[in-house]
């Protein structure tokens, strides 16, 4: 036997199970950056023989890859013409000097831009913008921050595009864009309205401005916000034929990738600086990439299957009672862990459903949504809310982790019983 391979069978399952765990644990502990323990992993399943080479390549789902990379290049573009910038600007100045409506406005402008563009290169280009403003009125930006990420999360769940989770559930179940739209937007457009009340409630005193403040708001400029008109010009037309594109690209007979990356490729002729591949977040590609080989192992030693006949004996095989606990449980683990980790593992797992019953189109929209809704609970539940709580650290408003779970925690119990009821009156 070859020293590469595990001794046994077993041996390898116990591999397998041990490193997907240990990765989970040390993203959540967030002492070393998460793309680093997602190689190591997949390096540890190579190295020990459970997936050989081309196992591995055959694990990576290149759907979501390369959807990710040329959204990433699109929306880099558009930013660096300053039209997002622009956009919050004049939001900023048409709320007459209050800070509890322009914490609502922007936060619908999230929840809208990160359905349609995504909604962690969303959160971070908006944070940026509102952390400027906040500096000019000299106010804390933490109320604002933390309403565009809950947003952004849930914006993102209603669209393939919106969310990383989204991204995976639709190439795993083969998904377009318009059975997103269809199937899980207008859960989301009854979720937004309370959301944004329940966030109101909360700020309505700590956004009352004072008076300088307010004058200061009034006095804000938009003039060379937008420094390259031509080319975002441009880029939202790109934007415009790629999202048409997304509607119909089952009828095209395209994968949401291909799509993606023949805009980002059309766009470049445009502008095609360095800079553009620069802001491409290859940790989170790569991210992705060590996660699917994980993944795959576990899924090779037959852990899913055994899984999937647990959670159906543990459901007594009701589809009703499978698919909310699987909404559930989604939305819990996902505030524990990054919810992008644990949809890459329940992908498998609601495949094997397919074992139990003819259709299990909801167990994938449950899955959607509550990966996607659950990563509002904790700080650590979404890459949004990580990214944006660097972002107020740099700018010298730390986010806590309890501060962000009394907030978050409360809106996505109220997020999902809101899908519970979706769910149920839709499909079941």
């Amino acid at each position: 036997m070859s020293v590469h391979q595990p001794e046994t069978f077993e041996h390898a399952i116990w591999i397998a199970n041990a490193v997907l765990l240990l990765a989970y644990f040390f993203i959540a502990l967030e002492k070393i950056p998460k793309v680093v323990i997602a190689l190591l992993g997949a390096c540890v399943v190579l190295l020990t023989g459970i997936l050989t080479q081309e196992e591995a390549f055959a694990a990576i789902d290149f759907n979501v890859i390369f959807l990710l990379v040329g959204m990433m290049i699109l929306v880099n573009i558009l930013s660096q013409t300053g039209a997002l910038k622009a956009l919050a600007l004049y939001a900023a100045k048409a709320v007459n000097g209050s800070g509890l409506r322009l914490m609502l406005v922007l936060s619908l402008l999230t929840a809208i831009l990160s359905a349609f563009l995504d909604n962690v290169t969303t959160v971070i280009l908006l944070g940026t913008v509102t952390c400027s403003i906040a500096h000019q009125l000299k106010i804390n930006p933490v109320p604002f921050l933390i309403s565009e990420t809950i947003a952004s999360n849930i914006g993102g769940a209603a669209t393939l595009i919106g969310d990383p989770p989204n991204i995976m559930v639709g190439s795993a179940a083969n998904f377009s864009f318009l059975d997103f739209l269809i199937h899980l937007a207008p859960v989301i457009v009854l979720i937004t309205p309370v959301a944004l009340l329940t966030l109101a409630l909360i700020y309505r005193e700590e956004l009352r401005l004072p008076f300088a403040a307010i004058r200061q708001m009034k006095r804000l400029s938009t003039d060379g916000a937008i420094t390259n008109r031509p080319l975002m010009i441009k880029a939202l037309v790109v934007l415009g034929l790629v999202a048409v594109g997304f509607i119909f690209h089952h009828q095209l007979g395209l994968e949401a990738a291909t799509i993606a990356l023949s805009g980002a490729s059309l766009l470049m002729i445009f502008e095609n600086s360095n800079d553009i591949w620069d802001d491409v977040e290859w940790t989170t590609v790569f991210f992705f990439i060590g996660l699917f080989i994980i993944v795959g192992a576990v899924e090779k030693t037959g852990t899913i299957e055994m899984l999937a006949d647990w959670f159906f004996d543990l459901t007594r095989g009701d589809f009703g009672i499978t698919t909310m606990a699987l909404l559930w449980m989604s939305g819990i683990l996902s505030a524990i862990v990054d919810n992008i980790p644990y949809t890459a593992t329940m992908i498998p797992l609601v495949q094997q459903m397919d074992r139990f019953y003819d259709n299990i189109d909801p167990l994938w929209w449950s899955l959607a949504l509550g990966a996607c809704l659950g990563g509002n609970g904790t700080m650590i539940g979404a890459t949004a809310n990580v990214l944006v709580a660097d972002m107020a650290h740099r700018y010298g408003h730390p986010i806590y982790f309890l501060q962000f779970l009394r907030i978050g925690g409360l809106i996505m119990i109220e997020s999902l019983i809101i899908s519970t009821f979706y769910l149920w009156w839709r499909y079941l």
